[in-house]
């Protein structure tokens, strides 16, 4: 078998999905906004709203075109293998060549499109906040973290494989879901890195936050404000911590922009995911997933070809690291399908505890904001939510909420 004719493929086709997603997108800006939602956007800011979209699908596109022909010419011409040559022929440095040689071209290609997408166009549409040193301490960071993450995955994968051979699989399937788990737990302390936050001040909307929660048996450590607006006009929300104990993070954009009734509508919705578990549902389902990146893996360690293929004279699991994130990005969106599919129905029953709580009108209320804020998408073609949407569309959900108000009140 002709090995590195099947990779190339493999990578073709998993960098022309991005394209299609991103071509099917593009079609959205011709649909009619539903009758739910067409108060949103009034004609100038829609006019806006279709310019943005289509400045970021045409960035996104040429993004998606670039990334693929630069990640064709660096397997096609063994550029992997050329670069790992340059070191010493230690181990180790077998594989911090290859992932270097990846995370610097990688980055170089996302740090340039980041830039424009943030400095130019959302400086233009009025969402930036971040100033140049922010950027470029941001940029720096995300750089160190990939660079650590993926070298920590490879020498995982190095030090199972070495251990148990061939019967990698469900192991390192585990040790990757716990893995998953574990960036999870350590999210509250990472997203710090950089954000500054503060204990939302004492008043009605801490009471009623507080209270929202505590009447479902959860345990609240504290209500704390990020300070998003440093960066962004954008509004967000969530829970951190795991179990019965909390931590509610507000974006002080979303303090400023809603009501206090909108905002509880918000953590009536939060807290129907809590209550029906969903959060460890995806985790569960999440194993399945974990489970084909052990399949690819054990492809990618199991079969020296795919090496000697790219001018290695061994297997380099470094190298190894790579090949399994080509097949996953064949795999993957079809896993993807599945767990979003799940996730819209979780939104939509979410949405029913906000209208079970008493906060029906205000999530609606709620939803436009965050909406219109973001500049979001209200008629996304149905091949798009099909494939990537994790939340159903936006007139989708209010249609719902209202259908849920008036079977409430007969």
């Amino acid at each position: 078998m002709e090995f590195k004719i099947l990779v190339i493929i493999l990578v073709l086709l998993g960098g022309l999905y991005p394209i299609l997603l991103n071509i099917f997108k593009r079609k959205s800006s011709e649909n009619t906004i539903p009758d739910s939602v067409n108060d949103i956007y009034d004609d100038e800011t829609y006019a806006k709203w279709r310019s943005y979209n289509a400045e970021h699908s045409r960035l996104d596109l040429i993004n998606g075109i670039v990334v693929l022909i630069v990640t064709l010419i660096m397997f096609a011409f063994n550029l992997f293998s050329a670069f790992a040559s340059l070191f010493p022929d230690v181990f180790a440095w077998k594989i911090i060549s290859v992932i270097l040689l990846d995370t610097i071209v990688s980055q170089l290609i996302s740090i340039a499109f980041s830039y424009y997408s943030t400095m130019v166009i959302e400086e233009k549409y009025g969402f930036n906040k971040s100033t140049l040193k922010t950027f470029v301490i941001d940029q720096i960071r995300g750089t160190l973290v990939s660079l650590a993450l993926s070298l920590a995955i490879s020498f995982l994968m190095a030090g199972l494989h070495s251990w148990l051979g061939n019967y990698i699989i469900i192991l390192l399937a585990l040790v990757m879901f716990a893995f998953s788990l574990l960036i999870s737990f350590l999210y509250p302390i990472l997203s710090r890195i950089g954000n500054k936050f503060t204990s939302l001040e004492e008043g009605e909307l801490r009471d009623r936050l507080m209270k929202l929660l505590t009447d479902h048996g959860y345990n609240v450590r504290d209500i704390k404000v990020m300070d998003a607006s440093r960066r962004t006009t954008k509004l967000n929300a969530y829970f951190s911590g795991f179990g019965s104990t909390k931590t509610i993070v507000l974006y002080d954009n979303l303090v400023n922009a809603m009501t206090t009734d909108e905002i509880c509508s918000v953590f009536a919705h939060e807290l129907g995911h809590g209550l029906h578990k969903d959060v460890l549902k995806m985790q569960i389902m999440n194993i399945g997933n974990m489970l084909l990146i052990g399949v690819a893996a054990w492809i990618s360690l199991c079969e020296i070809g795919l090496h000697e293929a790219f001018g290695f004279t061994e297997l380099n699991y470094g190298f190894a690291y790579l090949l399994t994130g080509v097949f996953l990005s064949l795999i993957q969106p079809l896993t993807g399908m599945l767990i979003n599919a799940y996730s819209r129905r979780a939104e939509y029953r979410a949405d029913r505890q906000a209208v079970t709580e008493g906060y029906g009108e205000a999530m609606i209320g709620a939803l436009k904001k965050l909406a219109k804020e973001n500049f979001a998408e209200l008629a996304p073609t149905r091949i798009s939510v099909l494939l990537e949407y994790s939340h159903p569309p936006l007139a989708d959900r209010i249609d719902a909420i209202k259908a849920q108000l008036r079977k409430e009140n007969k």
